[in-house]
């Protein structure tokens, strides 16, 4: 059993722009095939730019704010409640189009 806090973990820049804000609260030595379990604060007009995963699920919640992900070109609205899973080799881009902070929750599994 691993206990976590977004309250305790320390912030860090996020994988595909270091600008944008995340805690991560779950490691894959925490759980097996996991790579991370995440909170994610993209500022207005942040953007994490496009980029595909070969071997990895990933998984996303938006908890406050709008925005947009484009998958493999097509865009689909964030906002509070959406749930979006990306496949393996499906590229995805995630842009704040909002005026407040998107918050997303997420998490990869590796296949």
């Amino acid at each position: 059993m691993k206990r976590t806090s977004l309250h305790t973990v320390p912030e860090q820049g996020g994988s595909h722009n270091d600008a944008i804000r995340k805690r991560v609260l779950l490691t894959a030595s925490d759980v097996p095939h996991l790579t991370q379990f995440a909170q994610a604060r993209f500022s207005p007009g942040q953007v994490a730019a496009a980029h595909a995963h070969t071997d990895m699920h990933e998984v996303f919640l938006v908890q406050a704010g709008q925005g947009t992900m484009d998958i493999d070109g097509q865009p689909h609205p964030l906002t509070p409640g959406t749930c979006i899973a990306v496949a393996p080799g499906e590229t995805h881009t995630v842009t704040n189009t909002g005026q407040e902070t998107l918050v997303l929750i997420y998490f990869g599994i590796h296949e």
